[in-house]
């Protein structure tokens, strides 16, 4: 299949039920989407496939309701961050506590404690501090999309990510990251 836009992939699933374009759009759209939730969850790989697929189902059961007016991967990142979420609301209801993810992870790779000590900087920050920061810093998305992402006004995105960067910079230099 020949590569085209996000738009006319999504015109395709909207109208005809284009199963190959939405496929497209998966390939396409994946990796990002994974390593969102791989940020917020602390590296819980498990959890993060979890929440990936259940995003790319919302997506393609509300594909007519994408009107275009920002880009396809900022809805689609929105529906991801609503995913997450709704499965942490679901968590606190039911008070299911697991293991943290930094517990489960091993040392199997030379730079497994590097992940560790990053996943512990960001687990020390509120949900909405780290979801700006790994956003930007590590999607590369820019405040007004963080904005439009999260539903956060833009100065408390800023607010956000100040204040997350400081708790980050702190964390590390305890650790013995120099700048």
């Amino acid at each position: 299949m020949p590569e085209f836009s996000d738009i006319a992939l999504v015109t395709q699933v909207a109208m005809f039920h284009n199963k190959r374009a939405f496929d497209s759009l998966v390939r396409k759209y994946q990796s990002p989407v994974r390593r969102f939730f791989l940020n917020q969850t602390l590296g819980d790989e498990q959890l993060s496939d979890d929440l990936a697929q259940e995003t790319f189902i919302k997506a393609y059961t509300n594909i007519t309701r994408f009107r275009g007016i920002s880009s396809f991967s900022t809805w689609l990142i929105r529906i991801a961050y609503n995913v997450f979420y709704d499965e942490m609301r679901k968590r606190k209801q039911t008070d299911d506590i697991d293991t943290p993810a930094m517990a489960r992870m091993t040392s199997d790779s030379g730079d497994a404690g590097l992940r560790m000590d990053i996943y512990k900087a960001l687990s020390l920050l509120k949900d909405e501090e780290r979801t700006c920061i790994t956003l930007q810093l590590i999607d590369g998305y820019p405040i007004d999309k963080i904005s439009e992402i999260t539903g956060i006004p833009e100065n408390t995105v800023k607010s956000h990510l100040r204040r997350g960067k400081e708790k980050l910079t702190d964390y590390l230099k305890e650790n013995g990251y120099d700048r």
